[in-house]
């Protein structure tokens, strides 16, 4: 039996909630529930789009569909997918949504300056 688009996205989506990072957890903690300056955003979100006739979608980290803001916290293993984040983002512009990226360590060490960096976009 062929799973829905919809239950695909909801595994997907529920598995990396529960495989957060460290960085990811901590911006959780000081976004969730319109911590930060009103905005509501959503964890692990999917961003849903066609290709060549094809429905994908991407899991955006964070994702405030009020500001049209995605939020991605990179760790090690995007290093060596700078290509495809480079391609993520340029899918997710075309759709009217800014992308701003930061490093697992950089919310680890100075969560204050992201999230006055996250503040900006907001406005």
């Amino acid at each position: 039996m062929k799973r829905s688009e919809n239950s695909v996205i909801i595994e997907t989506t529920r598995a990396l909630r529960r495989k957060s990072t460290k960085g990811e957890s901590i911006l959780w903690q000081k976004i969730r529930n319109k911590k930060l300056n009103g905005a509501k955003f959503h964890r692990q979100h999917a961003i849903k789009f066609i290709i060549n006739g094809y429905k994908r979608f991407f899991v955006a980290d964070f994702y405030c569909s009020e500001h049209k803001l995605v939020i991605e916290i990179d760790g090690k293993i995007h290093e060596r997918h700078k290509d495809y984040d480079e391609m993520r983002s340029y899918i997710m512009n075309t759709m009217g949504i800014n992308v701003i990226r930061f490093k697992n360590e950089e919310v680890e060490n100075n969560c204050g300056n992201v999230l006055s960096k996250i503040a900006k976009e907001l406005y």
